[in-house]
């Protein structure tokens, strides 16, 4: 394995009494999608702006590239780009103003009209800030994060905000802007954007480390039982119900069945690992074939839920104050 490009270890931040984060470690190969992944209050953003220089560490080590960001910021500034959750522009600054203005803080700026062609901006050039949607103000961000032409980029809560189908074009350009080389630490609440883009990351939880690996890796590696839907067609609702019942009270890989969300035809078999072998075989012998089996699929929700005890909310806990919003 390469050197980290990015280091953190043992990262402490406090706001008085209150502890933002709380002896947090990681490390992020180059190239990577890296996801810092928690609820809000957790101490994400915190640790990514200490991780910037933006805000002063109380204990532990940050490093990019070799440099300690805490002691010396200004020396990373051209190969960290960053896009913060709060961070907004002049309402009558256009896109291509921006980029020129952003542009002319760096030695070697990425080239404007590329970076508008990368994020399908080229069009929206002349718009003014006001005036752009919240999926062209998302691109915008990632643009500027971009244009000093970082080896690391920060993209902090990208798609708060975002109906469904921007969040989806959003997650694409992410991918397009890894593909030309560089590493992305990607800061959400979302499950699902994790799992989506992230190659590896860490859950953070009242600001502390809970899980760390890839999602494949932390769902696989869920001890447990299984549950499988299966569905019945109306005429065989009934029987389908009572074989499920018996299954229940005789096979020991079977641990209960319920009605799944108050459906009469649908039904969640629930058990150990095994419980689809059990199931199958006796849907068989009673000459029962259901419309559907389907067994229900694992994920980083499941995986928050095995190592802190609750289910998962994104908006479980409040911003800590200091953080500027979503953490």
């Amino acid at each position: 394995m390469t050197d980290p490009v990015v280091e953190v270890t043992h990262l402490r931040k406090t706001y008085g009494p209150k502890v933002a984060v709380d002896d947090v470690s990681f490390a992020v190969q180059p190239g990577e999608i890296f996801g810092i992944l928690g609820p809000n209050g957790a101490g994400k953003t915190t640790t990514v702006e200490t991780l910037a220089g933006l805000r002063t560490a109380d204990g532990g080590t940050v490093r990019v590239h070799g440099v300690d960001t805490q002691r010396d910021p200004a020396a990373v500034r051209d190969i960290l780009g960053v896009q913060l959750q709060e961070a907004t522009l002049h309402d009558k600054i256009t896109v291509a103003e921006a980029l020129r203005l952003f542009a002319g803080f760096y030695s070697d700026p990425a080239d404007p009209a590329d970076l508008l062609a990368l994020l399908d901006l080229t069009e929206h050039a002349g718009k003014q800030f006001a005036k752009l949607s919240g999926g062209q103000k998302q691109r915008l961000s990632i643009a500027l994060a971009l244009v000093g032409n970082p080896k690391i980029a920060i993209l902090d809560e990208l798609t708060t905000g975002l109906d469904p189908q921007a969040r989806r074009a959003t997650w694409d350009l992410v991918e397009r802007v890894r593909a030309t080389g560089v590493t992305i630490l990607l800061v959400t609440h979302f499950m699902d954007e994790a799992e989506r883009l992230c190659d590896r990351l860490v859950v953070i939880d009242a600001g502390r480390v809970v899980a760390e690996g890839t999602p494949t890796q932390l769902i696989d590696g869920l001890e447990g039982g299984r549950t499988v839907v299966v569905r019945f067609a109306p005429a065989d609702v009934e029987r389908g119900r009572r074989e499920l019942a018996v299954l229940a009270d005789r096979d020991a890989e079977v641990e209960g069945v319920a009605p799944v969300d108050g459906s009469e035809v649908e039904y969640a078999v629930t058990g150990t690992r095994r419980v689809l072998f059990s199931l199958v075989p006796a849907l068989a012998a009673a000459d029962l074939v259901p419309d559907d089996v389907r067994t229900v699929t694992r994920s980083l929700e499941d995986v928050f839920l095995a190592v802190t005890g609750r289910s998962y909310d994104p908006e479980a806990q409040p911003a800590l104050a200091g953080e500027g919003g979503t953490s």
